[in-house]
């Protein structure tokens, strides 16, 4: 269980970051608040203002399910990273393996849909496409609790050999070997050299970085969950601001501090 980052993780935020901290957000629910349609979700201007800051003091990267062409419309700010679909678009390496998920995920759809059609499923429940993976979304059927049991069900049943996540009314289909958020992170960690990491999350899918060995990483979740491995959480999306001030006045002061010439003592 995580503890609350403005009362406990401070220290962990002081020893974290450094020169050249990767500093990586999930999307919905993290940066940009959750809305019935997906479509129309944006990052709040003070929020988005504070993320462009960031970007001019340290590697910044977007890890989300959405695919890239999605979140490329959502964003507003120009991260140093963009990961989408969990991990399988913007990894060096994974290009090679699009077109075996691709056709894995054309045939799912056309199960699922036939599945779907046959147990009566709501209008409401609708399937994302997003050619390397899938997403079944039910945040508008009038019982989510019964909608999610019978579609994990229903999924377990049509695509045995899909990789599902859940989340905050979705159900995630990928690859049973495409990467996940986690690998993607430690990439770009390894990628860039990065001496620490801090992620930020808010969903089941962030649990496989939430995961990950912390001696150089600090997680923080949106919202606190009784099943989470991340070290910290913030009470909610609103709590943003002010960490990212913090996190902002660290980073100048850090920096400042490695650039400033030594003392004649110390030449």
């Amino acid at each position: 269980m995580s503890r609350e980052f403005f009362e406990h993780g401070m220290n962990r935020l002081l020893e974290t970051v450094q020169p050249g901290v990767l500093c990586a957000f999930d999307f919905d629910g993290t940066i940009a608040p959750l809305v019935d349609d997906p479509s129309t979700a944006r990052i709040p201007p003070p929020l988005l203002r504070r993320l462009a800051a960031l970007a001019e003091f340290a590697p910044v990267a977007v890890i989300t399910g959405r695919s890239v062409e999605d979140i490329s419309l959502n964003l507003d700010f120009f991260p140093h990273f963009l990961i989408g679909n969990h991990g399988i678009e913007g990894l060096s390496g994974e290009e090679l393996h699009e077109e075996r998920y691709r056709s894995n995920c054309r045939q799912w759809m056309q199960k699922l849909r036939s599945a779907m059609i046959r147990a009566h499923c709501e209008p409401a429940i609708w399937i994302e496409d997003k050619v390397y993976s899938l997403a079944i979304h039910y945040r508008m059927v009038e019982d989510p609790l019964a909608a999610q049991r019978r579609l994990v069900d229903l999924v377990r049943r049509t695509t045995p050999d899909a990789r599902v996540i859940s989340g905050k009314c979705v159900l995630n289909l990928l690859p049973a070997d495409a990467p996940d958020k986690g690998i993607a992170l430690n990439e770009l960690i390894s990628m860039i050299k990065a001496p620490a990491a801090i992620y930020v999350g808010d969903d089941v899918a962030d649990e496989t970085v939430f995961k990950l060995p912390r001696d150089r990483l600090l997680t923080i979740r949106v919202e606190e969950a009784q099943q989470t491995a991340a070290e910290f959480h913030l009470q909610d999306i609103s709590a943003m601001d002010s960490f990212l001030d913090m996190l902002l006045e660290r980073l100048k002061t850090v920096i400042s501090a490695d650039a400033a010439p030594a003392s004649p003592a110390h030449r």
